[in-house]
């Protein structure tokens, strides 16, 4: 009887540790990939920007996971809702969670939760076609916004608030979300770092891509890029390098502008009904710690998003630490016949490659405990998610919905795929109507 393992996410992490599975078990085994959209591929569809298609470019490796025989997409699926813990248990020999980071952290000021104070993973979703996220979540009619945090995800924000619809469409972006961004009044974005560029976690590539924007300026004040970086990485020489050099030229008459500011915390976002502005605090480092000068600065958006970090959110009945925000295991061991993989293990480190010897561990890990055990399952999936109503969606469903996208893009002129907007008009691509 071969071994039956159930995967709780088909991101990254998930579709790696189906594959780990495939490699490294010595006798036959079967995956279930459980995934609560009717689309795999979690981060890689919708946390890539649109227009970094090299990485997006991923999606045909995890592709070539999902097609193995032995693994199965079962979408539409919801841990939690349609199935719990105790189900999948009975169901299979083992369970491995990978359900990612989904949460920004938040910054714990004033006037956070005002209306235009928002996650920067909503924003993500939403030009990357989440159908958690509707079309008309965001309006972009202020000419001033805030992004805050200098990482790889703020400055995929930055860049397409600076693109133009134009650029844009080649890419898969709904056609809904392109004709907002064709909208926007947006001309001048302020990104901000608590600390010096020396301690930006963007990396060398994306930070160029910045500089190359044919339709915006990139201003960065000298006085904020002074950093001592001889003794710094390569990677971090490289990034004050063309900080440097785009403090020292001038600036054209580009339609808009980004303001890449460092040493500045938000300390306040102010505004009556909705953000009408966000007060800035000079900082320094004291002992390593980034503390307040006293001196502050008010800049006058009418939208801040903030990405200065992200958390993974509990599911019921797994043991979780809100003090580290992740699963806690024992290389990927939760308990017995439980695992974790991927950011819900580690937290949010690493790039999505990361994730693949992560998953190799969690792996390594299960077949170990379960090398010579008999197998205890003693129910079906299918027949537990009929009798609550629930029909999944199949690999070649999702293979429609593929087909959909390329044939709307074909219609509309626009690139390889143009992406579904909304969980009903994915559903419909499968010819299927939304279950309860």
């Amino acid at each position: 009887m071969s071994l039956r393992v159930a995967v709780v996410g088909s991101g990254p992490a998930g579709l790696y540790t189906a594959e780990a599975l495939m490699k490294q078990a010595a006798e036959p085994v079967t995956v279930d990939v459980l995934e609560r959209l009717p689309t795999p591929y979690g981060l890689v569809r919708y946390g890539v920007a649109p227009d970094h298609t090299s990485i997006k470019s991923i999606a045909g490796y995890l592709r070539g996971v999902l097609e193995l025989p032995a693994v199965r997409f079962l979408g539409g699926v919801e841990f939690g809702r349609h199935v719990d813990a105790a189900d999948l248990l009975a169901c299979y020999d083992a369970v491995v969670y990978c359900t990612g980071a989904m949460v920004d952290r938040r910054m714990d000021i004033p006037g956070e939760d005002l209306p235009g104070s928002v996650a920067a993973t909503d924003f993500v979703n939403w030009y990357c076609g989440h159908p958690d996220v509707p079309a008309d979540r965001f309006v972009l009619d202020s000419p001033e916004v805030a992004v805050v945090g200098v990482g790889n995800v703020a400055v995929d924000v930055v860049r397409v608030l600076a693109k133009t619809a134009d650029e844009l469409r080649s890419t898969d972006v709904p056609e809904e979300v392109l004709t907002r961004l064709a909208a926007s009044r947006v001309r001048r974005i302020h990104m901000i770092g608590r600390r010096g560029p020396e301690h930006a976690k963007f990396t060398l590539k994306e930070l160029r891509e910045l500089g190359e924007l044919p339709n915006a300026d990139v201003r960065v004040r000298p006085e904020e890029c002074a950093a001592d970086v001889t003794a710094a990485s390569r990677q971090v020489r490289g990034n004050v390098e063309v900080l440097r050099s785009w403090a020292a030229r001038g600036v054209t008459d580009r339609p808009r502008r980004v303001e890449m500011r460092f040493w500045m915390r938000p300390v306040e976002i102010l505004g009556d009904r909705r953000v009408e502005a966000i007060r800035l605090e000079r900082t320094r480092l004291v002992d390593g710690r980034v503390t307040g000068t006293g001196e502050f600065e008010t800049l006058p958006v009418g939208m801040v998003l903030r990405s200065v970090g992200y958390r993974s959110v509990p599911l019921p009945g797994v043991p979780f630490s809100t003090s580290t925000m992740t699963v806690p295991n024992e290389a990927g061991r939760v308990r017995d016949r439980e695992y974790v993989a991927g950011w819900l293990k580690r937290g949010p480190t690493g790039v999505i490659g990361t994730n693949k010897s992560d998953a190799a561990e969690t792996v390594r890990t299960l077949l170990a405990d379960l090398a010579g055990r008999e197998p205890v399952r003693h129910a079906d999936l299918d027949d537990i998610l009929a009798a609550r109503g629930v029909t999944p969606v199949t690999y070649e469903q999702w293979l429609s919905i593929e087909a959909a996208e390329a044939e709307l893009a074909g219609s509309l002129g626009r690139g390889e795929r143009v992406k579904l907007l909304g969980l009903a008009a994915m559903l419909t691509a499968c010819d299927r109507r939304p279950s309860r």
